[in-house]
């Protein structure tokens, strides 16, 4: 792959060209050149772009696809093309499909389906067999076949010495455990944030306790017997200084949180819209202020799209019977713009990655070329027409969102929206 991109603002604070506008020569996956006008002698693809900015490559801690199993939800191919268009030259990819994404097999499945693609997955194993919360998977083979973390997708792991157990074993290898922030006896049977909206609506609620015990529970655990820990999409105030806390502790513990529980509250949900149905749960005002102020002081180390294809079928109900989720990656930089400025959108985008092993590609002379390609001006009104993904269950639908996003350069491939 040869082109090159001109008059290009670069955002990237680790490179000594940050804020300047550039040309960049890629030739053969590598930046050999970067200067403010670069001559094309040898007729190479040339990709120039209105207003165009770009920085290191995105990453998002936590998609989920479908396939194998719910193809007819996302397959990888589309799914990794979704990333793509919308910014991600990596993504984390959670293990629940059907099967349960288990075994050392299930993971070379995985990698094989994503193989040569411009975008890499990284595959994230079950932690129990089958998701079930009652034997641990695998790990170790999972992780030697290529598995960067183990995680049963927004299931908590109820039994508190299997999450010691776990803790211990991967240590060993040097694993990440999530464990998903809900003590479900306390949540019970809800399906919003227990609080006014809840009450108005007459729909159950869960209370912000489920999320904040089972984080308490975990960080003691953690505390007890070392090793690593990441909680995925923390949703209330008392959950970031929770983290807070045991960060100052220097305990070795990351947590993420998804998009739309910054954006969103749960005053969304006076017409029972089954978008806007997630897990954790929408909750207040306060909440949303404290997480936001947890992502601009690092208390808070990842922002996911927090991506979930589901059919039709599972959202197009009564609100008590439809499935928690919502897609995310192609509005996720939109979004972002809407609460951050772009420098912090960008640094939220890149930010994350050393937890999973990836190397950061600094956008220098002799570099591998990892970029994301964009515009962070452009206003728009996100609709169906802006989705790529073969699900459309999208919670910003409708929203004004800002900023572009023209597509990737990655592994030696460009991927750019036609």
């Amino acid at each position: 792959m040869n082109i090159l991109i001109k008059s290009a603002t670069i955002i990237d604070s680790k490179s000594e060209f940050h804020n300047s506008t550039q040309d960049l020569l890629i030739e053969n996956g590598v930046i050999t050149k970067i200067a403010p006008n670069i001559k094309n002698p040898k007729n190479y693809q040339e990709i120039t772009l209105d207003n165009l900015h770009i920085s290191q490559g995105w990453f998002d801690s936590g998609v989920s696809f479908g396939e194998p199993g719910w193809e007819e939800r996302e397959t990888i191919a589309n799914g990794l093309k979704t990333a793509a268009f919308s910014g991600f030259t990596s993504v984390a990819l959670n293990a629940n499909s059907s099967p349960v994404i288990d075994s050392n097999s299930n993971i070379t499945f995985i990698k094989s389906k994503a193989f040569n693609h411009a975008v890499d997955l990284l595959p994230i194993g079950a932690l129990t067999v089958s998701s079930q919360g009652v034997d641990l998977a695998e790990l170790y083979d999972m992780n030697s076949a290529g598995a960067v973390a183990f995680y049963d997708y927004k299931r908590p792991i109820e039994n508190p010495n299997l999450m010691k157990i776990a803790l211990q074993y991967a240590a060993n290898f040097d694993g990440l455990v999530f464990s998903y922030p809900q003590e479900n006896r306390i949540a019970g049977k809800g399906v919003v944030h227990e609080h006014i909206a809840s009450t108005r609506l007459g729909l159950k609620g869960i209370p912000a306790l489920a999320e904040e015990m089972q984080i308490a529970r975990d960080l003691f655990l953690l505390e007890y017997t070392g090793g690593k820990l990441h909680i995925p999409t923390i949703s209330t105030k008392n959950s970031v200084a929770l983290i807070r806390e045991a960060k100052n502790k220097k305990l070795d513990v990351t947590c993420s949180v998804a998009i739309h529980n910054l954006y969103f509250t749960d005053e969304t949900l006076n017409d029972f819209n089954t978008s806007f149905k997630v897990l954790p749960p929408l909750r207040t005002q306060s909440d949303a202020d404290a997480l936001i102020e947890g992502v601009k002081d690092g208390t808070i180390d990842m922002v996911t799209s927090d991506h979930n294809p589901l059919n039709i079928e599972l959202k197009k109900i009564e609100f008590d019977y439809a499935d928690n989720g919502t897609i995310g990656l192609e509005s996720a930089f939109g979004a972002l713009q809407k609460l951050f400025t772009t420098k912090k959108t960008i640094d939220i985008l890149t930010k994350g990655k050393s937890r999973f092993g990836i190397e950061s590609s600094i956008i220098e002379e002799g570099k591998t070329a990892n970029l994301t390609l964009f515009n962070p001006d452009k206003k728009y009104t996100f609709s169906t027409a802006d989705i790529v993904s073969k699900s459309k269950n999208a919670i910003f639908e409708n929203e004004t969102l800002k900023g572009q996003v023209y597509g990737i350069v990655s592994n030696n491939q460009v991927v750019l929206k036609s």
